[in-house]
């Protein structure tokens, strides 16, 4: 199925920008202009591919046809590249799921050594990057675990190790008498969001007990460091943050030398390997500089 790029690039903004008047914008057309796309895209796809509503949103079928439009634009510029032709549209744009985790330790010092991409990230809990790779809605993505997706080239990047971390006076009032499978019942601990689950898998490597301690939910790595040090509760925070406060005393580990490592794999869609190669080149360098060995 052969698909009209105006109407590809109407649905791409659309879902960018979250408004048909922002994609006009974009575009330098009329909202009716945008209209009248989408709904020939619709009718040629015999689905419905967007979501009105403020924002407007993709439904599968319109997320995973954005998804094919950006790389096509991906490897239209790597041609437009080695051809020497003028690009008239300009960088090419990425979509790649990372871990929030990662891109508040380094991902993004390796998006700024690739010159001519936009990039436009999707940020999960470490343990979810790997679905929006396997739906195809995005093009590239750090996954834990070594979960591999088909259709995928994967480089293992090595592990990004978590300290399970808290002030000193926390530790004194919750863990006076050990860190234990009692203790870690009761004490607050800190969660990401409702998919994280580093804090019980870290208590079951210790306890070999499934354990749910009262919990605050705080969807921010740099507001989990924080939260740590304020004494609301304890959690798992990657060295590379906590590294700082470890050092001043600011925060304490749980249980010296107890470190959870969660291997990490930068995985590219296949077709689109050579298209990115300077971005895989650029997340494996700067990965080596922040992570434990592979």
């Amino acid at each position: 199925m052969i698909l009209d790029p105006n109407h590809l690039s109407a649905l791409s903004s659309i879902l960018r920008h979250g408004s048909f008047e922002a994609a006009a914008a974009e575009l330098a057309v009329t909202p009716s202009a945008i209209s009248q796309r989408i709904k020939a895209l619709e009718d040629r796809v015999g689905a419905a591919l967007i979501n009105r509503g403020t924002p407007c949103t993709g439904t599968p079928a319109g997320l995973r046809i954005a998804q094919h439009a950006e790389d096509i634009g991906l490897l239209e510029a790597k041609l437009a590249s080695e051809l020497t032709l003028d690009q008239a549209s300009g960088p090419a744009r990425v979509r790649v799921a990372v871990p929030a985790d990662v891109l508040a330790t380094w991902f993004i010092d390796a998006m700024a050594q690739v010159d001519g991409l936009l990039f436009d990230l999707v940020v999960d809990d470490q343990d979810h990057s790997a679905e929006w790779l396997r739906r195809g809605e995005v093009s590239a993505a750090i996954t834990v675990g070594g979960q591999l997706v088909a259709g995928c080239d994967s480089t293992a990047l090595g592990s990004l190790r978590y300290i399970a971390t808290a002030s000193p006076a926390f530790i004194d009032k919750w863990f006076s008498e050990g860190v234990n499978e009692h203790s870690l019942a009761r004490a607050p601990s800190l969660t990401f969001n409702r998919k994280d689950g580093l804090q019980k898998s870290w208590m079951f490597e210790q306890t070999r007990r499934r354990i749910s301690p009262p919990s605050h939910f705080l969807p921010s790595p740099q507001g989990f460091v924080e939260a740590a040090i304020a004494g609301m509760g304890w959690g798992m925070n990657p060295i590379g943050l906590a590294r700082s406060a470890l050092d001043d005393g600011r925060l304490c580990p749980l249980l010296p030398d107890a470190p959870l490592d969660v291997p990490l794999t930068w995985q590219v869609g296949r077709v689109l390997g050579t298209a990115l190669a300077p971005l895989t080149s650029a997340v494996k360098k700067t990965a080596t500089k922040a992570r434990l060995p592979a």
